[in-house]
């Protein structure tokens, strides 16, 4: 079931959007189309991504945040993104999947969030996104086993996510120090399921590029 945007949070009137604090810490994984590490990373949108455009899905675990006095702790959000080309230079199309579990008040936060409205770290999401194909609330599981991630979202999104191996089996291969939008340090990562079926869309990833960030985006500021 899709559900429109209300674009007003309960405890905000829509005036005062952009203006209430909020933060999220937790974990963030993406499983694009790039044959090989997207280049996004250390390009920051400069490059294109390896197959000209870009075709994404992730998942976000939210371990503790908050929207104001709103508690979002616990959240899972599901998302599909599709760029025409270089990522810098935006359009994107973008699905939001909602936890089910999330309440009213959460679910129009997290809205706002994704949405750039809230501005902070995704306020750049106003700019680059050109349309919101969609929002929905949906069961939305992640799950890690050791280090593999596991996504479900409904019948959208199945993702099984791990990072790619390096020469010692006990550290992962990180890219550190990045200017990149999600966060500093990406872990370098690869799916060995990344199938997406929704709003038209049918994409098979496995084997694709994948990443994995520990988030800690807040705002307004």
């Amino acid at each position: 079931m899709t559900t429109k945007i209300d674009n007003r949070h309960p405890a905000t009137p829509k005036s005062g959007l952009g203006t209430v604090e909020w933060g999220i810490k937790g974990e963030l994984i993406l499983n694009c189309n790039c044959t090989v590490f997207c280049p996004c990373v250390v390009s920051l949108g400069k490059h294109p991504p390896t197959e000209g455009h870009c075709q994404t899905w992730g998942g976000v675990r939210i371990d503790s945040g908050h929207y104001g006095d709103v508690d979002l702790s616990g959240l899972n959000i599901g998302l599909l993104i599709e760029i025409p080309g270089m990522m810098g230079r935006g359009n994107w199309k973008v699905a939001l999947f909602i936890d089910e579990r999330a309440g009213d008040a959460a679910y129009n936060a997290i809205c706002d969030i994704f949405s750039g409205k809230a501005k902070g770290t995704t306020g750049l999401f106003s700019v680059l996104v050109g349309e919101i194909i969609g929002v929905e609330r949906q069961p939305v599981s992640y799950e890690t086993e050791g280090k593999t991630r596991h996504i479900t979202v409904g019948r959208k999104i199945q993702g099984v996510v791990h990072p790619v191996p390096g020469k010692s089996a006990d550290e992962d291969i990180v890219i550190k120090n990045t200017q990149y939008w999600m966060g500093p340090d990406i872990t370098v990562a690869t799916a060995t399921k990344g199938k997406v079926r929704s709003h038209g869309r049918v994409w098979d990833f496995d084997g694709r590029s994948a990443e994995i960030c520990q988030i800690d985006w807040h705002g307004p500021k």
